[in-house]
């Protein structure tokens, strides 16, 4: 099986507004979204905590990706 990447736009939960558009790959939640894969970013950062511009708190930086704050909805 190929290793297939596609484009995703995630926004955020809260407000719907755009976050970033990363290159996913592979199958599964969006855990952590590695730097060198985001295309585009909308975020606002505040030291170490990445924000929406509504100030919903979307994830943590840490150094190679951001650890995002997941919600799943089972």
């Amino acid at each position: 099986m190929a290793n297939s990447s596609r484009i995703i736009t995630i926004r955020c939960d809260k407000c719907k507004r755009k976050i970033f558009k990363y290159e996913k790959v592979g199958r599964g939640h969006i855990l952590r979204c590695y730097k060198k894969r985001i295309l585009e970013n909308y975020t606002v950062h505040e030291g170490g905590i990445i924000k929406c511009s509504c100030g919903n708190i979307i994830g943590v930086d840490r150094e190679r990706f951001i650890k995002m704050n997941v919600v799943h909805n089972v």
